[in-house]
């Protein structure tokens, strides 16, 4: 990742510095706006399989219009020194009516508004493994996914030996519980408790 600016940011002073129509996506880390990589075909295959299948357990669910995924918008943990675009974001859009910042900033800064975060590993994968998984434990995201399909984590985090993984983290009672599915498991969620969907069948999105 790239350092955009020289200088430690706020994240009012990060929103209000993020050009407008940019192709190019930043996230503010301890005061630093990075630049992000550019997703590689994989990385975009994986995300657009994830989001079609979890617009269709959005309408199972029967929460088509109430629940949804936005093309892009930027978390604001408790710090005001990060900020962070997700991947995929599930948001209820029963509760934007609390974010103020929502429709001017595409801001999400309650924990109440979002169902589910999803990250797929890429170069910054420490940032999703130990950064934002902190945050939005602190911040009280209810789930997030860390979708490892080149199994580019340590043994520490994946096992040994190393295997594609989608490691599925639930708050409860303030902290993440760790939950993860490889090869043919079905994946576990508490959003979407009948989402029928195997870690296989995810990454093999990406060939």
């Amino acid at each position: 990742m790239a350092q955009a600016l020289p200088k430690l940011v706020n994240f009012d002073e990060f929103i209000e510095w993020y050009p407008e129509n940019s192709e190019v996506h930043y996230e503010l880390h301890d005061g630093i706006i990075v630049e992000m990589p550019k997703p590689t075909g994989e990385h975009s295959d994986i995300a657009g399989f994830l989001i079609d299948e979890l617009n269709a357990a959005i309408k199972q669910l029967g929460k088509r219009g109430f629940w949804n995924i936005p093309k892009e918008c930027v978390v604001k943990p408790n710090s005001d020194k990060s900020g962070y675009e997700p991947d995929i974001i599930v948001l209820n859009r029963e509760n934007l009516v609390q974010e103020t910042r929502w429709k001017t900033e595409s801001v999400i800064e309650y924990s109440s508004t979002v169902k589910l975060i999803v990250e797929v590993a890429s170069q910054n994968l420490r940032d999703d493994y130990y950064k934002k998984y902190s945050d939005y434990e602190e911040m009280g995201i209810a789930e997030y996914w860390i979708v490892d399909h080149m199994a580019r984590a340590s043994k520490k985090l994946l096992g040994n030996p190393k295997l594609p993984t989608i490691s599925v983290y639930q708050l409860i009672e303030g902290e993440y519980q760790l939950t993860q599915f490889r090869g043919n498991d079905r994946i576990i969620s508490p959003t979407f408790p009948d989402l029928n969907l195997t870690a296989e069948e995810v990454f093999q999105a990406a060939l």
